[in-house]
């Protein structure tokens, strides 16, 4: 053991020299060799976008890089809705950019087991006075948020997640107005409306009844019902028990998970969801196409989604199709057995940005960091030009306009290029807020801040256990979370006499495949923490 020890410590020693060196190659920031980065950067294939490799942004990016650090930039396509897989493939055959970015944290941790990530902690702590931006924007917390207590590895640095709403539930209110119904504030209310929206498809829609959609969802049932799901988690649920079962981000887990579950069934069974939507799978424009085109009820998704993409939007493509009055708005209906609208809202985290071992420029990729973290650069990424992007209001407050290519935002607030934050952050918090509402070009202020006011009304954070790594999570991210929407779809869809038996065995069959090993190692890490 003292020889492991011994090897380590010596390691640890020839990589810090390796570090002082790269770092004394510098003269005022800059290098005196010209470096050359790649950086995965996502392809959402947006109509009207542009290449998300070689735009106005990568333009001002690169130039900014070469003039302050001597660093050439060069974007890799990764597509989004697939991002897991082709960072495992790219990861898996050695060629993934210098700088990665996931959500997925298990699938950093099977590459680190295999030394196919580098450990960030010696480039973060001996590069630390060549980072400041980086260290000002996300403090230690995120940097060190996965850090291992036992050995000392950082695997990846958590980006700031700016605005922690996550999810809302959407109703269509001139449907509402039109039948003379309540804004519903129930779980009851809000399946008596769905009945109405499925009695009266005639009167709502006319020659296109046949095309009623009372309530529209997709395969991943998890992340578009949280809201309705997590309403039958007992509110005295511990922090414990949340980390313990937390692992999936769409809170499986979480007791009392299946009686949302069986509830949707039920309606699916009564003709209240979208009957097709476990056909479409990830990145397919059908339901979004359906709920433009104005055939849908209620829906629930991002906090934000409906006022998304400008004039693309859902918000203004409602107003085109259907008319003026014509508008989601979000809602709170589901109330938990202590009668609270509870939310279970993430923590300050986001996408999780790592190196693979393959980086041979970890300082240049580190400074990277450092620059599209710098105040002026989220700024510039997030609002773009003025008169262009966006406008002054008489009040000071930023108001988005609706830009083209090549000036567009291939995603919103360009979140894509700002990997160490999601979330509008204009540095001052009198002038963040009065804009938040205003970041939505085509969308009337009112509906913005309804929706954020919701989303994060009577939410919850559970508590950040600082253990080491999870071994038996690592390379478990993708593979669980098919078996999970795979089930969940099924059990939805089941007729209601065989919703138990279908939902238990996919959940049997999620927790042997590695998800009840994970309940058990996290147990014992969090037990052995309070010893």
């Amino acid at each position: 053991m003292k020889r492991i020890v011994t090897l380590l410590l010596a390691l640890s020693l020839l990589l810090c020299v390796a570090v002082s060196a790269q770092a004394e190659e510098l003269v005022d920031g800059k290098f005196a060799e010209t470096k050359h980065i790649t950086v995965e950067i996502y392809d959402r294939g947006n109509d009207g976008g542009t290449d998300p490799t070689d735009n106005k942004f990568t333009d001002f990016i690169k130039q900014g890089m070469l003039e302050q650090h001597n660093v050439e930039v060069e974007y890799v396509k990764v597509p989004r809705w697939t991002e897991t897989q082709e960072i495992n493939n790219l990861l898996g055959t050695g060629s993934a950019p210098d700088i990665c970015v996931t959500y997925d944290y298990p699938t950093i941790l099977a590459y680190a087991g295999m030394d196919g990530v580098i450990d960030l902690n010696p480039y973060l702590t001996e590069y630390k006075d060549q980072l400041p931006n980086l260290y000002s924007l996300l403090g230690d917390y995120n940097i060190f948020y996965d850090q291992d207590p036992e050995n000392g590895s950082v695997w990846a640095i958590e980006a700031l997640l700016a605005e922690r709403a996550r999810i809302n539930t959407f109703v269509r209110k001139d449907w509402l107005d039109k039948l003379g119904l309540p804004v519903p504030t129930t779980t009851q209310e809000f399946e008596d409306m769905l009945v109405a929206f499925r009695d009266n498809a005639e009167l709502l829609l006319g020659d296109d009844a046949a095309h009623m959609v009372p309530y529209s969802t997709s395969y991943d049932i998890g992340w578009r019902n949280d809201h309705l799901l997590t309403s039958f988690v007992p509110d005295a649920v511990t922090d414990e028990e949340l980390y313990i079962n937390g692992f999936d981000d769409r809170h499986l887990l979480y007791p009392n998970y299946k009686e949302g579950v069986r509830l949707l069934n039920k309606w699916y069974n009564m003709g209240l969801i979208w009957k097709d939507f476990a056909v479409y799978g990830s990145g397919d424009t059908t339901e979004d196409n359906n709920i433009k085109a104005g055939f849908v009820g209620a829906f629930m998704h991002n906090w934000d989604y409906p006022f998304r993409g400008a004039e693309d939007s859902i918000h203004a493509n409602l107003k085109r199709n259907v008319g003026e009055d014509a508008a989601y708005i979000a809602v709170e209906c589901f109330q938990n057995d202590a009668g609270v609208y509870r939310k279970f809202l993430a923590d300050s985290i986001d996408r999780k940005v790592f190196f693979p071992s393959t980086n041979d420029e970890p300082l240049a990729s580190m400074l990277y960091l450092d620059f599209i973290s710098s105040p002026e650069v989220v700024k510039y990424l997030q609002i773009g030009d003025e008169g262009v992007n966006h406008e002054v209001t008489a009040d000071g407050g930023i108001a988005t306009l609706t830009a083209v290519a090549p000036d567009i935002m291939n995603s919103g607030m360009n979140i894509d290029y700002t990997i160490t934050i999601n979330g509008l952050e204009l540095f001052d918090e009198d002038l963040t807020n009065k804009s938040k509402a205003l970041n939505y070009a085509e969308v009337e202020p009112a509906y913005v801040i309804n929706a954020l006011e919701c989303s994060t009304h009577d939410g919850r954070t559970a508590a950040h256990y600082n253990l080491p790594a999870i071994s038996s999570e690592e390379g478990m991210g993708t593979p669980l979370a098919e078996k999970r929407d795979q089930f969940l779809c099924q059990a939805v869809t089941a007729p209601e006499d065989q919703f138990d038996a279908v939902y238990d065995a996919g959940m049997a069959d999620y927790l042997a495949a590695g998800g009840q090993a994970i309940i058990d190692e996290r147990a014992e890490k969090l037990a052995a923490l309070g010893e």
